[in-house]
């Protein structure tokens, strides 16, 4: 245990003297001259300092010691003080002389070095010649390219086919620098000529004036038509000035001026001084159009000043800044690997004045970190892989171009880097006015609707037909030219190779192979770099393909709008209340000093299945009678309403929101919806523009939306293998064969749509952003404005919006508009997403049907033996609301013979009960005739009604005499049979059995067949309550309304 707490504080003592050893301290010496290298320098460690991806907890120093130019002492010098201090590495912006002697010192010393070099006054650079280590180890390293002037030059002369120039030099430039031109002109057998030209220009002419004769000053004047310029852009400026004014410049002069650092300012001042034709050679850095990755480099974040093209800061500074600022960062890397691999080495105080002083023992690690980085900064590509100098480079070659609108102007020609060499055409051709007579080689990749293959004739050439060819032909038939147009051998549109070349159509155009490349290639900033374009003649976007929606039958859909447990929660809940209900209820009728009244029976008000009826009622909100006296039964009642009332509101408008999706014809309309399902894969093509695009974005880190990061994922899944594709054939396939979405060029989704054979595709998504279709020609070509001027006249006229009918009709064999956005207008729910309604109403009316079979299989032995076998039975007869209702009354053993409705009787019958005479009076024959003679037909009515009613009793009451009266009843027979012909009291209500023999009935019980609301006349007395219970069986007695 001992030995363990040692070892961890062991450790933790390593972990403090490693950080405090990791303070990184750089130094830095500058020209006095150069002001704008030193904020450069401190910008540069002030941005370092504020990223924590690169330097985490470490931090960073720095010194910085001004120099007088050209003074390699006063270098020596104050390089010795800065490693006295303790650096790890040193970085300097001077001329040659100080750069050789911080290269001795540094090599002894074992120093990183990193050397800018600078060219003063703007003068042409001229490469320093560092001197090599004696003992082979060279810890200086060239930040800044060679000088590949020379070899820009050579290529252009060779592309112009000069035999004969002269070249003018600037008294400051070094004319050793252009031995190596000079020696591969004369291997070509080129005539070069020197000249050195002085500060004072004026005095040049002047002596050229004043020295030669007439003849000389001709020769001289021809010799002038072709030159290259050496000079600073000020000289330059006064030489052409000069030039012109003493006529020795002509009109169909063409002078080259290659200096690497020019403005576009001086550019222009050069080109309009000028009499003839102007062409510049500059360096040029790596053009970053989208600010998110022009912004950050290496996982760092540049700062505003110098990323931002706006900012006039960066347009400011010189090119040796520009690979200052790049040489911190790439100390900083490889600081950062350095610390990672956990192999730091502290900084040593080094005093280079005593000879015993040993080299930094770290040096030579460090160094090596350093070549083997690799950096993209404000400069482009950086790194030390070829012999200790970075290789990278990149220039511009731009000339002046003529048109009646603008007048003289500046464009770019071409393009030459150290890997591909020239890109473009420096050949003098105008076509101003029209191409008749040319043929034009013109490559194509087909891609419907863009290029297809036509119908050939066999034997003749293979003809092509689509979108572009239209746009093609119409622009042939306006300028006069024709084209011989063939595939490209890869089918791929083009894009850059590991070792710098491209392939497809726009390697093609590289190679000088063909003139023209046209298809559905894009115009992006990359390809604009390499090639020229034309305006565009169609926007781009990008789509997803997918297949429609298949209509899906869900009988369950209505419980879609609560979740499982919702849904157990409510059917848990009725019973719950319902129980409690049912014992408020029972505590209500117990605690209730008065027994049920005769509209309370306490066989149905305090039952549990009342109460759950009653529940269920309140639920589905159809009612139900509830008897609620007490406040504790209200208050429980009233909770239930009011939750029912939300869960029922709750459930009507998650299922209007769930009905209204469920409508969609597709849920998937955008990138944020693509993303954030999960039933679809999906995709693009590989190796493409798009698929560089979501590159891009997704691995952004300051891209906010997650909505890329999370396509990008899905599409580089397996680096592209298992979701991307090889071609948009392939991906509009996998579409319809599997739950597959395509991303791909708007316009070549909806041809695929539109073509479909069983119309089963959609196209849906936005614009990602503003591209456009354009022609691709070589780089530098002079057809590049033709082609652009022609294309906007057909814009302007409307041709071009006739051939996108042509090949993209909105309305054909399939309709894109029916898909493309929701419907305005409301529709109507279909069969599949209302089924759940009809299932649930057939469950119901089945298990109806079944609980009546049961009920009818378990009551129906014990009616069996409840009957008598004679035809008497007790009968029951209740009151309720004031009236003999028929469906109320019952016989003792609970069977009834008719249901009638309650409250039926009118005033008719009323009048007919108590006068035997039916309607009006001398309308018709009486209602009730007495058989012999009698006077009352409310005997005959109340018999016929109670022989029909209850037949077991005619016999018991047949011999029974009323009160006060010996008279009897009429012959038995149903109601109907005394009604006069055609009369009637509304719907039968009496059975056509034979009825039992006349009964006597009292005519109190009669009372009970009138009608609420009608004339009633005075009840006769009412005698006791036992005085006819003889008449009625003991089944029936005690459930009479007036037992009680």
């Amino acid at each position: 245990m001992e030995l363990l707490v040692i070892s961890l504080s062991l450790w933790i003592l390593q972990c403090r003297s490693a950080r405090a050893d990791s303070i990184i301290h750089i130094g830095a010496i500058f020209e006095q001259n150069a002001i704008r290298d030193d904020e450069v320098f401190q910008l540069a460690i002030s941005d370092l300092s504020l990223n924590d991806d690169i330097l985490q907890s470490e931090r960073i120093t720095h010194s910085i010691k001004l120099i007088e130019p050209n003074n390699p002492f006063q270098a020596v010098q104050e390089a010795c003080e800065l490693m006295n201090q303790g650096i790890l590495a040193l970085v300097s912006s001077t001329g040659c002389a100080a750069a050789n002697a911080l290269q001795s010192l540094t090599d002894a010393m074992h120093i990183p070095h990193l050397f800018i070099q600078r060219n003063g006054d703007g003068t042409p650079r001229a490469e320093c010649q560092l001197n090599p280590s004696p003992d082979g180890e060279r810890y200086t390293l060239a930040a800044r390219p060679p000088v590949r002037l020379n070899d820009v030059m050579i290529t252009l002369v060779s592309e112009l086919r000069w035999q004969k120039f002269i070249v003018f030099y600037d008294s400051e430039y070094d004319v050793r620098g252009l031995r190596g031109f000079l020696d591969q002109a004369s291997r070509m057998g080129l005539d070069v000529s020197l000249q050195q030209v002085d500060r004072n220009v004026t005095k040049v002419f002047s002596t050229l004036f004043s020295t030669m004769r007439m003849e000389e000053l001709n020769h001289y004047r021809d010799t002038l038509r072709r030159a290259i310029l050496l000079l600073s852009p000020r000289t330059a400026q006064v030489f052409i000035h000069q030039a012109v004014e003493t006529n020795l410049a002509s009109k169909d002069s063409h002078w080259v001026y290659a200096n690497e650092e020019v403005s576009d300012t001086e550019i222009m001042e050069l080109v309009h001084s000028a009499l003839g034709r102007m062409t510049v050679i500059r360096q040029i850095f790596p053009l970053w159009r989208d600010t998110n990755i022009r912004c950050i480099r290496n996982n760092h974040r540049i700062s505003s000043l110098l990323c931002d093209p706006q900012e006039g800061y960066l347009q400011s500074l010189e090119v040796s800044s520009l690979y200052l600022y790049d040489s911190v960062l790439m100390l900083a890397n490889a600081f950062y690997r350095k610390l990672e691999d956990r192999k730091w080495h502290s900084m040593a105080s080094l005093n280079c004045m005593r000879k015993s002083t040993k080299p930094w023992n770290g040096g030579w690690s460090m160094l090596d970190t350093i070549q083997k980085g690799r950096i993209s900064g404000l400069t482009g590509l950086m790194d030390f892989r070829s012999n200790g100098a970075n290789s990278h480079v990149q220039f511009e070659i731009l000339g002046t171009s003529y048109s009646e609108t603008f007048g003289k102007d500046v464009k770019r020609l071409a393009t030459w880097d150290s890997d591909r060499g020239l890109n473009g055409s420096l050949r003098e051709n105008r076509a101003e006015h029209g191409m008749q007579g040319i043929t034009l080689k013109v490559v194509t990749l087909l891609e419907e609707p863009f290029v297809m293959v036509a119908e050939n004739i066999l034997g003749q050439p293979k003809r092509y037909k689509g979108f572009s060819i239209d746009v093609l032909d119409a622009l042939a038939k306006i300028l006069g030219f024709k084209y011989e147009m063939y595939q490209v051998a890869d089918g791929k549109y083009g894009s850059p190779q590991a070792n710098g070349s491209w392939n497809g159509m726009i390697g093609e155009l590289i190679g000088k192979r063909a003139d023209v490349a046209i298809s559905a290639i894009t115009i992006t900033p990359e390809r604009e770099n390499v090639v020229d374009f034309s305006k565009r003649y169609l926007d781009y976007s990008v789509g997803i393909l997918m297949t429609k929606t298949e209509e899906r039958l869900n009988i369950f859909s209505l419980l879609a709008p609560f979740d499982l447990a919702v849904w157990a929660c409510i059917a848990a809940a009725i019973p719950v209340v319902g129980v409690m209900v049912f014992l408020l209820r029972r505590i209500q009728s117990v605690c209730s000093q008065n027994p049920p009244g005769p509209h309370q029976p306490a066989s149905v008000t305090t039952s549990f299945q009342s109460a759950i009826w009653i529940v269920y009622g309140a639920f589905v909100q159809q009612g139900g009678e509830s008897f609620m006296s007490s406040m504790a039964l209200r208050i429980a009642m009233g909770t239930w309403w009011l939750f029912t009332l939300i869960v029922c509101s709750s459930y009507t408008a998650n299922l209007a929101a769930y009905l209204t999706v469920s409508r969609m014809d597709n849920a998937v309309r955008t990138f944020q919806d693509l993303s954030k399902q999960t039933e679809l894969s999906y995709g693009t093509v590989r190796d493409s523009a798009v698929f560089e695009y979501f590159r891009v974005k997704g691995t952004n880190p300051l891209e906010q939306d997650s909505t890329f990061a999370e396509l990008w994922r899905t599409i580089n899944k397996n680096q592209g293998q298992d979701n991307s594709v090889t071609s948009p054939a392939e991906g509009i396939r996998k579409v319809k064969r599997d739950p597959y979405a395509f991303l791909w060029d708007m316009a070549v989704l909806e041809y695929a749509a539109l073509t479909d054979d069983d119309c089963t595709l959609v196209v849906t998504g936005n614009s990602m952003s503003s591209k456009g279709y354009g022609l691709a020609l070589q780089h530098g070509s002079p057809y590049r404005d033709l082609f652009s001027q022609k294309i906007l006249d057909l814009q302007e006229k409307g041709d071009l919006d006739i051939l996108k009918q042509k090949w993209w009709p909105r309305k054909g064999r399939c309709d894109l508009d029916k898909h493309a956005e929701p419907q305005p207008e409301g529709r109507a729910l279909r069969l599949h997403s209302f089924a759940g309604v009809f299932c649930i109403l057939a469950a119901g009316l089945l298990l109806a049907c079944l609980v009546a079979a049961l009920e009818s299989w378990w009551n129906g032995p014990r009616c069996q033996r409840a009957q008598p076998k004679e035809d008497t039975k007790g009968c029951t007869l209740e009151m309720a609301s004031g009236s003999l209702a028929y469906n109320e009354i019952a016989t003792a053993a609970g069977c009834t013979r008719d249901v009638w409705p309650e409250r039926e009787r009118d005033w008719e019958d009323t009048q007919a009960f108590y006068t035997g005479q039916r309607g009006e009076s001398g309308a018709g024959s009486p209602a009730f005739e007495w058989a012999d003679g009698g006077r009352s037909g409310a005997q005959a009515a109340a018999r016929s009604v109670s022989g029909d009613l209850c037949p077991g009793h005619g016999q018991h009451a047949a011999t029974t005499e009323l009160p006060g009266s010996h008279e009897r009843f009429p012959p038995w027979g149903p109601v109907r049979d005394f009604l006069p012909p055609g009369g009637s009291w509304g719907r039968p209500r009496a059975r056509t059995e034979p009825p039992p023999p006349s009964q006597q009935f009292h005519s109190a019980t009669l009372h009970a067949l009138q009608t609420p609301g009608a004339q009633r006349r005075p009840f006769p007395p009412e005698p006791r309550k036992d005085t006819y219970a003889h008449l009625l069986p003991g089944s029936a007695q005690g459930t009479h309304p007036r037992s009680h």
